[in-house]
């Protein structure tokens, strides 16, 4: 599994705490920064793990900033990438085997690092369903997309 990570400074204080989660349990991933408490624009740090994700470099991306809520804007706006917004285990459980969503995005302003670890760990640990109603749902997004991103 591999994994791209980016955070805005809004995320900063959360990413050594997801990077830990990540080296201890092997999970190959890569850190598009930002890298530093300056202020900075979310959607650099969105749009970039989220093409990385959707050429297939990368099997999920994980986004941080203040919310969560710019960085899943951004992300779903790139063609093959189901982004959810998630700030609870069900959540992220759900969104894994309904909508075999590819990447998570959540803001350090409303979890902390306890949280944050077990919302990624369901997430990464789901495998999405495959059942004919979800597979059809998907595939119903895959045709919006196809339409609306020529």
């Amino acid at each position: 599994m591999k994994v791209a990570i980016g955070v805005d400074h809004g995320g900063i204080h959360l990413k050594p705490a997801l990077i830990k989660y990540l080296e201890k349990r092997g999970i190959e991933y890569k850190d598009f920064g930002t890298f530093c408490e300056d202020s900075c624009d979310y959607n650099d740090y969105g749009e970039a793990v989220a093409k990385a994700v959707a050429k297939g470099e990368f099997d999920y991306g994980i986004l941080i900033c203040g919310t969560g809520i710019g960085m899943s804007i951004v992300a779903n706006k790139i063609k093959g990438i189901r982004c959810a917004h998630c700030h609870d285990v069900f959540s992220a459980k759900a969104t894994r085997q309904h909508n075999d969503a590819n990447m998570l995005a959540f803001g350090e302003r409303v979890i902390g690092a306890g949280l944050m670890v077990e919302i990624v760990d369901a997430f990464l640990n789901t495998d999405f369903s495959g059942e004919e109603r979800h597979v059809r749902r998907v595939s119903k997004i895959k045709a919006l997309e196809d339409k609306n991103f020529s």
